[in-house]
Order: C-alpha cells, then sequence, then structure tokens
C-alpha cells in the first residue's frame, strides 16, 4: 500500500511541470499612455523675424502724399501666461522687439518745393490676449489686442536744406495668429504673424504747414519659450 502511493505520488510530481509547461504565459500588461500635454504656466522667450511696413506721409497743404514701403528686422522677447480647460488654452502675452526699419523715399515736389521723408522705428510692443485650441503638443492660436510703436518721420527739403521733424510713441491695435509645438516638456518653438494698425500723427513742417504720418506694419517671427514647470510633464 504504502509503495502505491508512493508510486502515485512521483508520477504526480513528475506530471505537474510538464502541464504546467504546456499552460499559455500570460502576457505582461501594457505600460500605461503618456500623460497629454498641458499648457497652463507662466513662460518667456525670445524672437526673430521680419517686419514689413507702409508709410504715407501727406503734406495737409498741397494734398500731396509721400508713401513708401520699407522692410527690415525684429528681434525681442516675451513673457505671458496660459490656463488650459480641456482643449482649449486661454492666455496674456506682452512682447517687445527692437527693429532695422529705416527709409528715406524719393523727392516728391509740392508747393513748398521738393520734399524728401525719412521714416524710422526704434522698437515695437504688444499686450494681446490669446486663444488656442491643443492638440497634445500642438497649439493653433489667435491673439488681438494693443500696440505702441516709438517712430519718428523727418522731411527735408531739397531746394533750401531745410529738415523737420518729429518723433513719438504711437500708440493702435493688432491682430494676429500662430502655431505652436512643445519638442520638450518646458519648451515650446512658435511661428506668428501679427498686423499693426497705428493711429494718425501731425506734426508742423515749413510756412505753417503740416504733414499727416500714418503706418501699417506687418510682422513675420519665430520664437522659442521656456515655460516654468506648472503643468505639463
Amino acid at each position: 500500500m504504502r509503495k502505491s502511493l508512493l508510486t502515485g505520488a512521483c508520477a504526480l510530481a513528475l506530471a505537474v511541470p510538464a502541464y504546467a509547461a504546456d499552460l499559455p504565459l500570460k502576457a505582461p500588461p501594457a505600460p500605461p499612455p503618456p500623460p497629454i500635454f498641458n499648457w497652463s504656466g507662466f513662460y518667456v522667450g525670445a524672437n526673430i523675424g521680419g517686419a514689413f511696413t507702409h508709410d504715407s506721409l501727406t503734406d495737409n497743404l498741397s494734398g500731396a502724399s509721400l508713401g513708401s514701403d520699407n522692410n527690415g528686422f525684429i528681434g525681442g522677447g516675451q513673457v505671458g501666461f496660459n490656463w488650459q480647460v480641456d482643449s482649449w488654452v486661454l492666455g496674456v502675452e506682452w512682447d517687445i522687439d527692437g527693429t532695422t526699419l529705416s527709409h528715406t523715399g524719393p523727392g516728391v515736389v509740392t508747393a513748398l518745393g521738393t520734399l524728401q521723408a525719412h521714416t524710422s522705428t526704434d522698437w515695437i510692443s504688444t499686450l494681446t490676449g490669446r486663444v488656442g485650441y491643443a492638440a497634445d503638443r500642438w497649439l493653433l492660436y489667435a491673439k488681438g489686442g494693443g500696440a505702441w510703436v516709438q517712430e519718428s518721420a523727418t522731411i527735408t527739403n531739397l531746394g533750401t536744406g531745410a529738415a523737420v521733424g518729429a518723433s513719438r510713441t504711437s500708440s493702435g491695435w493688432t491682430v494676429g495668429g500662430g502655431v505652436e509645438w512643445a519638442f520638450a516638456p518646458q519648451w515650446s518653438a512658435k511661428l506668428e504673424y501679427d498686423f499693426i494698425r497705428l493711429d494718425n500723427f501731425n506734426f508742423n513742417t515749413f510756412a505753417g504747414d503740416s504733414l499727416t504720418f500714418s503706418r501699417d506694419i506687418n510682422m513675420v517671427m519665430a520664437g522659442v519659450n521656456y515655460r516654468f514647470n506648472w503643468g505639463g510633464y
């Protein structure tokens, strides 16, 4: 009896490993999906690009217009804050850029003689609200708000050599939009277009005459932002 029990136990011990080897292996659990990127938080950044302007100087005595198109480089920085709700991103941004915008136009014959205009822009700044739609690491956004530009204009009478000019910080409005890509947990790159319409300003010239200076600015820029680690990965 004991011999039979011992023989059966040995056979069972040998059979269990063989049966276990035939059982299918259970697959390991799938890794969790990566978290969706979150755009919320403060950020600072830098940008570089180009600006294209249409300038118009109108002589209010003769009605002559001294218009010109101009272009130059821009470069500067921005600071802002984003707040993401579901896929929508709301934010505010302030930026300031220096420019190389400077142009001297051709001489224009007026009642006061042949006049030549020179215009220049020192810096451009905007304060805007932003609204965007996020698809994980991509953000498509529109923006709009106020704009301020330090600009100057000079008129020279080529016949007499006399020159008059004025400079001031002009204000206006801006609209634009762009796309931003988060290429790292705290870093993103953007490509943006902005249009600026500035208020006109007048200044006196020769013999009691005055000029009206108006300007539109188109800007295209690329930039990079560093987001402080509030939100995101």
